[in-house]
């Protein structure tokens, strides 16, 4: 069904899904008549059929705005979402692509990707660390950078959970010095990669990337009066295939034969592909009139359980449970983890304005005066580097962040556990 919208591809799925029977797909037609593939190769299902999510054609005006004939830098490059970013700004055309990178390994994967394309664009590979303002400076001003992506952060829920310190430094103070280094070396537009696990937190990564939002719009307040640094925030939920994601976890626990593992019956989570949340990140960044708090359209959330069950049905096999004890997989409902929401939520509040863009919102959130928040993240970080754990969980409930934490005091205290 060559003309089939995403809808009607996840119905024809969830009816074949009832039979016990392996369910592939043919690849691209238009392959198949040029003689590029055999009619006989097969392939998965992709999960974004699963999810039946239409992809919406990105408006190039918007995709180019910041990017075409600029000089562009993305922190945290090789990352999931970062790297696409890469993948898609490369094309769009930029004189500069600078790929700002802690890992090694990850940035020789995405500089060795990139350079494989033979494009008219300067691949600039940098190591360094987010933290360090000097060096992000240097390279800002020695790259004459436009436009920034930070897309480095720490985002596993229970690893920052149990690593607070870590979390914060990277989170909240990472972002704050990257923001201050665009400042000094005058770059035009900055685009923070946020999470709606930012929204009424209830653990400690959602709470350092409000955090982290809570200092671009008190630095926001500056702009055009002390600097010309245009600082924007994008929040989305979770992308699939991304590190981390549950979709490959679930692929790897059927092909050995289960169990599956899912925190909670009811868990629900919003659902985007990798490549689309990228294009809306840039073309939200495009929009940006200062302190703007963008939020993608997820479309509509996932049980986390009924994703399990689709993928074991697809893969020709059954669910053993209590109804059919003869069946291959089991699921096993192993409990929410520490600070995980069993409802994730995109937005603060109930002021929220449409964009030109279907599918991007922009929220209108509290924020903190420039001075009020100079003086919290001098208290974290002195918090931070004398590792008091007790004083930080205080700042961070006292911080307008709304959170609510849902386990106790975290890092070595739970590692010792």
């Amino acid at each position: 069904m060559p003309s089939a919208t995403r809808a009607e591809r996840k119905s024809v799925i969830e009816l074949l899904s009832a039979y016990p029977v392996e369910v592939m797909t043919i690849l691209n037609l238009g392959d198949i008549v040029n003689g590029d593939i055999q009619i006989d190769q097969l392939k998965e299902v992709a999960i974004e059929d699963l999810l039946g999510r239409e992809p919406v054609e990105p408006n190039q005006q918007l995709l180019m705005k910041n990017i075409a004939g600029k000089s562009v830098m993305v922190t945290g490059a090789g990352g999931s979402i970062g790297s696409e970013l890469c993948r898609q700004i490369v094309k769009l055309q930029p004189t500069t692509l600078i790929l700002f990178e802690i890992s090694e390994f990850s940035l020789y994967k995405i500089d060795h990707e990139l350079r494989q394309l033979h494009l008219d664009v300067n691949i600039v590979p940098v190591m360094g660390n987010v933290q360090n303002e000097a060096r992000l400076a240097q390279v800002m001003s020695a790259f004459s950078v436009d436009t920034i992506y930070h897309a480095a952060a720490y985002k596993h829920v229970p690893l920052v959970e149990f690593n607070t310190i870590e979390g914060v430094q990277n989170n909240v103070l990472g972002t704050y010095r990257t923001a201050c280094a665009a400042i000094k070396a005058n770059v035009t537009s900055f685009v923070l990669i946020s999470t709606d696990k930012a929204v009424r937190p209830t653990n400690v990564m959602g709470t350092t990337k409000r955090l982290a939002e809570l200092g671009l719009q008190a630095l926001s307040q500056g702009y055009q009066t002390e600097h010309n640094t245009l600082f924007s925030m994008v929040r989305f939920g979770n992308v699939l295939g991304s590190s981390g994601s549950v979709i490959p976890l679930f692929k790897s626990q059927i092909a050995n034969g289960g169990p599956v593992t899912v925190t909670h019956k009811v868990i629900i989570r919003y659902f985007m592909t990798i490549p689309e949340a990228a294009q809306l990140v840039i073309q939200a960044g495009a929009m940006g009139k200062g302190g703007d708090v963008f939020v993608l359209d997820m479309g509509e959330p996932v049980r986390i359980s009924d994703l399990a069950k689709n993928l074991i049905h697809l893969s020709g096999l059954e669910v053993r449970d209590q109804h059919n004890p003869e069946g291959d997989i089991e699921i096993h409902y192993s409990g929410l983890r520490p600070g995980e929401k069993l409802y994730e939520e995109l937005l603060i509040g109930d002021s929220v304005s449409e964009t030109s863009h279907d599918r991007i919102m922009t929220a209108h959130e509290v924020s903190m005066k420039q001075a009020e928040y100079a003086q919290l993240l001098d208290a974290i970080q002195q918090c931070a580097e004398r590792y008091d754990q007790e004083e930080l969980r205080s700042l961070m409930l006292t911080a307008p962040t709304g959170f609510a934490p849902s386990s106790n005091i975290g890092d070595l205290v739970w590692l010792q556990k």
